[in-house]
């Protein structure tokens, strides 16, 4: 795979070139200059927090520990790279530009953070990053300019095949580390334990992951984000929850896949529930309203929660009713890319807001999908203490079988979670093709 985005990326690059210089001439814009970021330190310190590019500046760039380098974009020209490699014996500075990407651009390697100030275009020109240095140069108002970074959030939620690729070896990358921690739960190893054999089978730090792991025994899988990493097994294993990707050039994946630690009940739950997930990701298609597939997941829930004798009433009823929020109190799942939640999810191409469905608000995904979006489809079933509480003081306690509830809590919660690609007549299910290739 990693032959295949380099063959890509001259494509690629010329595909950005096309949309960026369609996006500022139809914002009347002569240029822009894309800064890839400034380090962060801590208050009173010299420590460096993890550095984090430019999602904008990566979006033509593989650099993803690169500060204070700058892209300059102008219609008709090779973009020009201000690349920064400081002469510099306290940290080890860039390596230099790597052919299969450098020739794709005019490159001036300098030694100053200042020096990009003397080489930037004139005209009027938009100035697109989070550094201080941008409003130093153009001034606040020139800095991300709303309607044009409207445009260019648009254009990325339509993956090139470049970034397909890069999406699809980092799927295989947590396909081998997704492997492994299984391997680690089935082991008997600690929460932690689990954790550092995922990073060391897809060699990431942590700081390389797109997200914080979780990595979650029995209940701690009732925590959405469950951050905690505990050093010692819980007097009895039941369960596992594992939600965790990587990152090739800066594009993530994200994957959930959740174990019991032996059959029964719960190992069942667990195959309606993929049951569940397979089928929204068989719905996956262009011309589809997410928020229909959102709706039809809450539906499906509901019907596990009601042949598990979980729920009293109809699946119907508990959609309804609201109940089904207790056991599913997520959206269905989010834009995939540089960010773990990509861009534009909740607004049109014209840049106007798509409400999510009343009494949803944690749906990150509003959108009718297209062709060459990838995205999530994360369906969840959990016992969460809080939500449970609140609704047999609230509503209607007989709608639940609460022996039922006592018997699933000590397993925290289900989530299975896919990558897919958009397509024409259907999608591409790119973390189970990564999982296949395995095997």
């Amino acid at each position: 795979m990693k032959e295949d985005y380099r063959t890509l990326y001259a494509a690629h690059v010329a595909e950005m070139q096309r949309r960026w210089e369609k996006s500022l001439a139809a914002e009347k814009y002569d240029a822009a200059v894309v800064h890839s970021g400034t380090p962060m330190y801590s208050f009173q310190d010299d420590y460096e927090y993890a550095f984090r590019p430019n999602p904008n500046f990566l979006a033509w760039l593989p650099l993803t520990h690169h500060p204070d380098s700058v892209l300059m974009i102008v219609p008709g020209e090779k973009p020009k790279l201000v690349f920064y490699q400081p002469d510099d014996y306290w940290y080890l500075p860039p390596s230099d530009p790597e052919p299969w990407w450098g020739d794709e651009f005019s490159i001036e390697v300098v030694r100053s953070t200042e020096e990009w100030r003397q080489r930037v275009p004139g005209g009027k020109v938009a100035a697109i990053g989070d550094s201080p240095a941008l409003a130093d140069v153009y001034g606040q108002r020139r800095v991300n300019p709303s309607a044009l970074s409207h445009r260019l959030h648009i254009w990325r939620t339509r993956k090139t095949p470049y970034e397909v690729a890069c999406i699809q070896e980092s799927a295989r990358l947590a396909a081998v580390a997704h492997t492994e921690a299984e391997r680690a739960f089935r082991d008997g190893e600690t929460e932690y334990g689990i954790h550092i054999r995922y990073l060391s089978a897809c060699e990431h730090t942590d700081t390389e992951l797109p997200y914080n792991n979780i990595v979650a025994h029995n209940t701690h899988g009732a925590v959405l984000h469950y951050q905690a990493r505990e050093r010692v097994l819980p007097d009895v294993v039941r369960s596992f929850l594992i939600d965790g990707g990587c990152t090739v050039n800066a594009y993530a994946s994200d994957i959930t896949r959740t174990y019991a630690k032996e059959a029964g009940e719960f190992a069942d739950l667990i195959d309606a529930m993929e049951s569940v997930e397979r089928d929204l990701v068989g719905q996956v298609r262009a011309g589809v309203d997410y928020r229909e597939l959102f709706l039809d997941s809450h539906l499906q829930i509901s019907r596990v929660l009601e042949d598990a004798g979980v729920i009293k009433v109809s699946a119907e009823d508990a959609v309804e009713s609201g109940l089904s929020l207790v056991f599913y109190p997520h959206g269905l799942g989010h834009f995939l890319g540089l960010q773990t939640h990509d861009v534009a999810g909740l607004v049109d191409n014209d840049g106007a807001p798509i409400p999510r469905p009343d009494g949803y608000p944690a749906l990150r995904l509003t959108r009718v999908l297209e062709e060459g979006n990838v995205l999530t489809i994360e369906p969840g079933l959990y016992f969460i203490d809080s939500l449970l509480d609140k609704w047999r003081e609230y509503n209607d306690a007989s709608a639940v079988d609460w022996k039922r509830v006592e018997d699933f809590r000590p397993y925290g919660g289900i989530r299975i979670e896919d990558n897919v690609l958009v397509q024409k007549d259907g999608c591409d299910d790119l973390t189970r093709r990564a999982f296949a290739e395995l095997d």
